[in-house]
């Protein structure tokens, strides 16, 4: 079989169908998106050296397409639509077509070329969904909780039935993560060593061990900023802007947020660096924002040298 040219393609996800372009033809087509017209997609790309196949992150529509294009051997790459939408708007690109989104994700491909990353095994992908699910259900809790302090105590009953049965759940979902856990020998260890941490609860392993596998691979500035905590410049000419902390991921950085507020009572490296911040004269949502990035960078540390908690690493 003769291979055609090296191409860029981008692919606009939908729930019904995929809008497909390929950069340097500029050729469109559309599939259904099912495993059908997956197949239809991934059978015409085969006649061409794909060097990056680029989907936009939509709430999981997009997972069977990624699942099946990887195991073709294709360099799929999962991208924010944030980024994407920046790109567009930086060209003046302000109409929003599922073709037209297909030409500029294709195009971002080729002009950026995103970096193609190992996408997640069978294993780690369920492990996440569990997570997903467990922290669902947690924040359904939380929701229910907060409602049962403003309802009137004639519904409390109905509202506690719902919590005890999120409850429940919570630890059905729990155990299906421990027992997923299990066989993966590096995921034992990681959790181990995590656990060992005043302040790390299963809320933060969990999420550290499933949204951010990179944790013990960075350096602390390159964690700190994958997390979003590390403070960006504001400066242009002779102003000198407030340091703020900006993107990351959210989720690892809520869960963080949560943990450090007990850390800052309970870790005795945490909580001295809390409060001598403090004592200097730092706002208090400034001094936990410091918090958030010490603990993350200690967290990687331990991961790094592959030890459990020690007060060295303050």
């Amino acid at each position: 079989m003769t291979i055609s040219k090296s191409v860029n393609v981008g692919v606009d996800v939908g729930k019904a169908a995929l809008d497909v372009c390929i950069h340097e033809s500029g050729d469109l087509m559309q599939v259904p998106n099912s495993d059908e017209g997956i197949g239809v997609l991934l059978q015409r790309l085969i006649s061409f050296s794909v060097q990056r196949l680029v989907v936009e992150a939509t709430g999981r529509m997009e997972r069977r397409l990624v699942e099946l294009a990887s195991a073709q051997g294709l360099p799929v790459i999962v991208v924010q639509p944030l980024m994407v939408r920046r790109f567009a708007g930086a060209q003046g690109i302000l109409a929003k077509t599922d073709e037209l989104d297909a030409r500029v994700i294709a195009q971002f491909a080729a002009v950026m070329q995103p970096e193609v990353r190992q996408i997640n095994d069978q294993k780690v992908t369920h492990i996440k969904d569990l997570l997903c699910r467990r922290r669902q259900l947690m924040q359904m809790r939380t929701q229910e909780m907060n409602r049962r302090s403003i309802m009137p105590r004639t519904l409390h009953r109905s509202i506690n039935q719902v919590i005890k049965t999120l409850e429940s759940e919570v630890a059905k979902i729990t155990a299906q993560l421990d027992k997923a856990l299990a066989p993966v020998a590096e995921w034992q260890l990681k959790k181990s060593i995590l656990m060992s941490a005043p302040g790390v609860g299963e809320n933060l392993m969990y999420t550290l061990l499933g949204e951010l596998p990179e944790l013990g691979k960075l350096n602390k500035r390159e964690v700190a900023a994958l997390v979003g905590v590390a403070p960006m410049n504001r400066d242009s000419g002779k102003l000198r802007g407030k340091r703020r902390i900006r993107g990351g991921r959210a989720q690892v950085r809520t869960m963080l947020f949560m943990a450090t507020l007990s850390s800052v009572q309970h870790n005795p490296v945490i909580k001295t660096f809390y409060q001598r911040l403090v004592a200097q004269g730092k706002h208090k949502k400034v001094a936990l924002t410091a918090c958030m990035r010490k603990f993350i960078t200690i967290l990687n540390a331990m991961l790094r040298d592959r030890n459990t908690w020690q007060e060295k690493y303050g």
